[in-house]
């Protein structure tokens, strides 16, 4: 049996905002997703630091339990070893396709051995607001994704480029389905760009999707609370 996580977003368009419940069936991880290959080389090497071993190919599309998506502003984490990375965000539903922004919150030791295994291992941070992507498609490659971590009281810029440093919306989905669209009740992060200093564990992150043609920003923040580890 399919499990369905019910979110409760709120849909802000051009005209109108309204609330907009979505019943997530399907989670997707696209990684390795650069249009630029130097800069995706740049990430897998600050991966590879970490003993994270290069990906069989590019881009991949991992799947996660649709259960691990959340609104929420504050997530837990076994050990002190995870940490976010900002991302788009796809959501497919009733025929139309939506834009959010997510934190694909990773552990980063786990990652080492087993890719598929830590993204399964953290919840995923979303916004509750998310835009119709009809709206921003004619500028996408305007559009600007941030992100800060905050560590012991102090908050520093992570992460910060555009979103035409990544594949495409339309070229993301039709690698994934071979030339198709998705289905309703899917949503996929769209891949992410090289951390600032280095990936790096916080104690809070903060990230947002910005679109400066239409003066507009989706937003979400999420503090991450360290688990112990027994052993």
């Amino acid at each position: 049996m399919t499990h369905r996580n019910n979110l409760s977003f709120t849909r802000i368009g051009r005209n109108k905002t309204e609330p907009l419940a979505i019943a997530i069936e399907h989670a997707v991880i696209a990684g390795w997703t650069g249009r630029d290959v130097a800069k995706m080389e740049e990430h897998i090497e600050e991966l590879a630091k970490l003993g994270i071993k290069r990906p069989a190919a590019t881009p991949l599309f991992y799947r996660v339990a649709a259960a691990r998506l959340t609104l929420a502003g504050r997530i837990e984490a076994s050990g002190g070893q995870s940490s976010g990375e900002v991302e788009f965000v796809l959501i497919q539903d009733g025929g139309d396709l939506y834009i959010g922004v997510g934190s694909d919150h990773t552990d980063r030791e786990v990652e080492t051995y087993g890719v598929t295994v830590s993204k399964q291992m953290c919840d995923k941070p979303l916004s509750a607001a998310i835009w119709p992507y009809r709206d921003v498609a004619g500028h996408w490659d305007e559009l600007v994704v941030r992100s800060w971590a905050i560590t012991n009281g102090a908050r520093r810029l992570y992460q910060e480029g555009g979103v035409a440093a990544m594949r495409t919306p339309d070229d993301l989905i039709g690698r994934y389905t071979d030339g198709g669209g998705l289905s309703d009740g899917t949503l996929m992060f769209g891949g992410t760009l090289p951390a600032i200093g280095g990936i790096a564990p916080a104690d809070r992150f903060e990230f947002e999707l910005v679109d400066p043609v239409l003066g507009r920003r989706l937003t979400h923040a999420y503090d991450i609370i360290a688990l112990p580890i027994a052993g």
